[in-house]
Formats: structure tokens, sequence, C-alpha cells
């Protein structure tokens, strides 16, 4: 298992955000950063990228034995045809993109009477995209944004029908529609190429619930059960870069009359699971609100950022270290 770095997890501290009053960092500098913290790869937007000495960064990270992992967005053949080029120009194997459609927090108001012409031009779009990726031998894999549900993302797998199409887990994702994580995770296993390390802190409202930002390890989402469902499930080498959630908290209305009429079916069993998820990992009534949305300077949330990244580190380096160990002793028993 790779650990690795996305970029968009500590958007003041990379630059990323206008309110930051930075200047966007180097793919060089990602690299570096994530070198010095120990991991083993990094995520990069393919704007970073594009910007950079590419032959220069596939020297370093081969060298270094970091991968590489690049972030586009949207499902335009020609714009995923780009990130697939450079991707195979700088030695990355993934280009992770996402759908959109629904707002964040999987509200798909704005789609009502239309998801499922939207879902065929995705569709649509992503195949025409995949037969460039096949040239390329690299591999599309869509994330699961707070827009598409289980149901969905594994249709599009099944209708695409290539090895070189694929699925991005966000970890914390599922909650934004209605999905417990583990169960989600076992559910798309058969397609996983990428992972965002993603936890949440979860606040009930009259609505529902909602997400917010929190160092891996401290929220809702069950890392151990996770990993196993990769280690028996995913491919041998899965990328897993740590992106903490965003700065803003996502209210998910599942309460809300007009939350699913764009939704799969589900049953009520599969709600009483999620509500009893939710209830069974819920936070005290508090001030949910991050230093951003208090309107803190950008120093406060830039060391918010990075004492989150660093506890999240250290809990995934501590985990995957704790699994291998079991692992070992695995081996030995058997050999002996």
């Amino acid at each position: 298992m790779q650990i690795g770095l996305s970029m968009f997890g500590t958007t003041y501290a990379m630059g990323l955000h206008p309110r930051s009053g930075r200047t966007p960092l180097t793919a060089e500098a990602v690299i570096a950063w994530a070198l010095n913290a120990n991991l083993q790869g990094v995520e990069l937007p393919d704007s970073i990228l594009a910007a950079a000495d590419v032959p220069a960064i596939a020297r370093m990270t081969q060298e270094r034995g970091l991968y590489v992992s690049v972030a586009c967005g949207g499902y335009d053949p020609a714009k995923l045809g780009e990130a697939c080029r450079l991707a195979a120009a700088c030695g990355a194997r993934i280009v992770r993109t996402v759908a959109g459609g629904a707002r964040i927090g999987g509200d798909r108001r704005n789609m009502a009477g239309r998801w499922g012409t939207f879902l065929e031009e995705v569709r649509e779009g992503l195949a025409a995209a995949v037969r460039i990726a096949e040239r390329e031998g690299v591999a599309i894999a869509l994330e699961n944004h707070q827009d598409l549900a289980s149901e969905e993302l594994i249709w599009l797998c099944e209708s695409i029908g290539s090895p070189n199409f694929g699925l991005t887990l966000d970890t914390g994702n599922p909650l934004a529609t209605a999905e417990e994580p583990v169960d989600f995770a076992r559910r798309i296993a058969p397609y996983l190429k990428n992972v965002h390390l993603k936890d949440y802190w979860i606040y009930p409202s009259e609505e529902g619930y909602r997400l917010v930002r929190c160092p891996l390890g401290q929220g809702a989402v069950d890392f151990p059960a996770l990993l196993e469902v990769f280690r028996q499930f995913g491919p041998q080498e899965l990328p897993m870069s740590i992106e903490i959630g965003a700065l803003e908290a996502r209210h998910i209305r599942v309460l809300a009359d007009d939350y699913w009429p764009d939704y799969p079916d589900r049953s009520a069993k599969q709600l009483a699971s999620l509500l009893r998820f939710v209830a069974a990992n819920s936070k005290p009534a508090a001030d949910w609100r991050t230093p951003h949305e208090r309107e803190a300077s950008p120093e406060e949330v830039v060391a918010y950022e990075r004492a989150q990244l660093r506890s999240s580190i250290a809990y995934m380096q501590s985990l995957i270290a704790e699994v291998e160990s079991g692992e070992s002793g695995e081996s030995e028993e058997a050999v002996s």
C-alpha cells in the first residue's frame, strides 16, 4: 500500500485557495513536501503538472520510487485526452476525474428531471476518453465526488467495460450520497484503481447531517476495515493520497423531501442502516465551523491545515505499519 499527498486537502497551504494570498506550489515543491513526510507519492492537478518540466518530474519520481497520479475534471474527451498524454509523459498510471452535475453534498435539486440524460452524456464522454487512455497506457479513474452514487459508478464501469477505466474511491464522500463508507468500498472494489483518504466528523441537523473535515482516524470512517477491503479486493499497487475534506462543511439533507427524487431506489433497510451509522458516529451539538468558515486569518487556516495533515500522516503510517506487521506474522506462521 502506498500513501501519498493530494494538494486539495490543504488548499491554503498549497496556495490553491484564492483567500490564501499565496502562489500555488509547483509540482517540484509538492513532491519535496511528500518526500519530507516519508510519503510514497503525489496526486497533482493537471494544470500544475503541465506548467512543470515534465521529463524532469518523470526522472525525479522514478528515481525516488514515487507514484504520480494526475487530477483532472469533467468528462470532455479532449480535455481528458490531454491529461492522459500528460500522465503518460510523466510516468503516471492514473488520471482521476469527476463527473459533477450535482452540487457538492449530493444535492441534485439543480438537475431535477435531467439526471438520467446527464448520466448518458457522462458515459458517452468517458467512453471516448477511455479510448485515448488505452492508447496512452494509462487509466481514467472516476471519483465519487459527492455526486454519483455507487449504483451509478458501477453502471458506468460495466457499460464502458475497459481495463483502462475504473474508480477513485474518496473514503469520506459515500456519506454525501447517503451510503456507509465500508459498504460502498466493498461494492465498488472490483473497479478500484485509486483512493483519496478522507475522514469526517458528523453533526446532526434538522434535515439530515453535516460533514465537517477532520484528521484521518478521528472521524466516522473505519480505516482498518477499509484497508482490509483494499487488501482483499483491491489492486496490488493501490495509490492512496491523503486529501482532507474541504474547508466548507457539507450539508447532507437526507431527511428533506426533495433530496431523493433523482437518486437510485434505496430500500428502507439501506436507509435504516445509514441512519444507524450516522447516529452511532455523531458529535454532540457544537460550533462545527472550520477556521475558514469563521473567517480566521490565512495564517491561522494554514496552521490548522498543516496540523491536520501531520496528524493524518502519522495515523496512516502507524496503521499501515500495524497492518504490514500482521501480514508478516501470518507469513512466518505459515512457514513454520
